[in-house]
C-alpha cells in the first residue's frame, strides 16, 4: 500500500545543489529556494556545493541570506569535487561546514580579467574614437592597454573586495586576520588541508553531512527523508525550447561541449567585473 500523504516539510531536511559558476541566475535561484525554505518551516538545510566560485555580488547575496536564515534553520554545508573562492565565501553562511577529504577547495581571492585586441584590430584597421566625460571612463576597454593610473585603480578595487573575503572568513571560523591572509593567496587546497587550517569542522561524504545535520535538528536520521529543490535548467535545455531528452541525446552525442557552452557564457556575462573565482 502507498501511503497517500508527502512528509510535512517540519520532518524533512531540504536540499539544495549550487553547481558550476556562480552568477545572478545562481542567487536569484537560491535566494527563491531559502525563502521556500523558511516559508515551508524545514527544521535543516543541506548546502551542498559544487562550484569553483562566480562574480563578488551573487555571492554576497547568497551569503547574507544563508546568514539571515541560521536563526530559524540548521545548516550544514557539503563540500562536493570543488568549493573553491566564492563557492568558500557563501559556505561561510553556513555554521557548519563539511568537505570531502579530496575536494579541491581554497583560492581565496579576487581576480578581474579583461580582454585586449588591439593588435588584432589593427592589423585589419578598425579603429574606435571614444567620446568620455572622465579620463578613466573607458577603462578596461579592449581596443587599447591600461595606463599606470588605471592599474592603480583596479587593484585598489581588487584589494578592497579582498579585504571583503578575508575579513569573512575570519569572522565565520572564528579565525586571526593574519592567519586567513597566511593561505589567502590564491592557492588551492584538499578538504583534508582545509580541516588542518580551520576552514571546515569536519570531514566525510554527503551522506556524512545528512546524519549530522539531522543530528543538529533533532531528527531521526534514519526516518528523515531530503527534499530536493531542482536544479535550474541547463543552458542546452533552454536553447532546445525545454526539451530535455532531445538536450541530452545532444549531450551525449557532443561529450564536453555542454559545460564549455555554459563556461562559454558565464565568460561573455561577467567580462570585466571583479572575481571570486577560481580559473584552472
Amino acid at each position: 500500500m502507498i501511503w497517500p500523504f508527502k512528509p510535512k516539510p517540519s520532518k524533512q531536511i531540504a536540499r539544495v545543489e549550487v553547481k558550476g559558476a556562480i552568477g545572478p541566475g545562481t542567487r536569484k535561484r537560491l535566494l527563491e529556494v531559502l525563502k521556500q525554505v523558511e516559508e515551508k518551516k524545514f527544521p535543516a538545510l543541506l548546502l551542498r556545493i559544487d562550484s569553483p566560485g562566480g562574480t563578488v555580488a551573487d555571492s554576497h547575496e547568497i551569503y547574507h541570506a544563508l546568514k539571515r536564515l541560521q536563526d530559524k534553520v540548521k545548516i550544514v554545508a557539503s563540500f562536493g569535487n570543488i568549493s573553491a573562492s566564492g563557492g568558500v565565501y557563501i559556505s561561510m553562511g553556513a555554521p557548519h561546514i563539511m568537505s570531502n577529504p579530496g575536494t579541491i577547495t581554497g583560492s581565496v581571492g579576487v581576480i578581474l580579467r579583461g580582454n585586449n585586441i588591439e593588435k588584432l584590430l589593427d592589423k585589419v584597421g578598425v579603429s574606435f574614437k571614444v567620446i568620455k566625460s572622465g579620463p578613466y571612463k573607458d577603462i578596461l576597454s579592449f581596443d587599447r592597454q591600461l595606463t599606470p593610473e588605471e592599474e592603480q585603480i583596479l587593484q585598489a578595487l581588487i584589494d578592497n573586495s579582498y579585504n571583503q573575503f578575508t575579513s569573512i572568513i575570519a569572522e565565520n571560523r572564528k579565525l586571526p586576520i593574519e592567519t586567513v591572509r597566511s593561505f589567502a593567496d590564491g592557492r588551492i587546497f584538499t578538504g583534508e588541508q582545509a580541516l588542518e587550517l580551520g576552514t571546515v569542522d569536519r570531514l566525510g561524504t554527503e551522506e556524512d553531512a545528512r546524519l549530522w545535520l539531522a543530528e543538529l535538528a533533532g531528527l531521526d536520521p534514519d526516518k528523515t527523508k531530503l527534499y530536493n529543490f531542482d536544479e535550474p535548467k541547463s543552458l542546452l535545455s533552454r536553447v532546445s525550447g525545454g526539451d530535455s531528452r532531445l538536450a541530452q541525446s545532444w549531450v551525449n552525442a557532443h561529450p564536453g561541449i555542454g559545460a564549455g557552452l555554459e563556461w562559454l557564457s558565464f565568460e561573455v556575462e561577467t567580462s570585466g567585473l571583479p572575481l571570486w573565482l577560481y580559473r584552472p
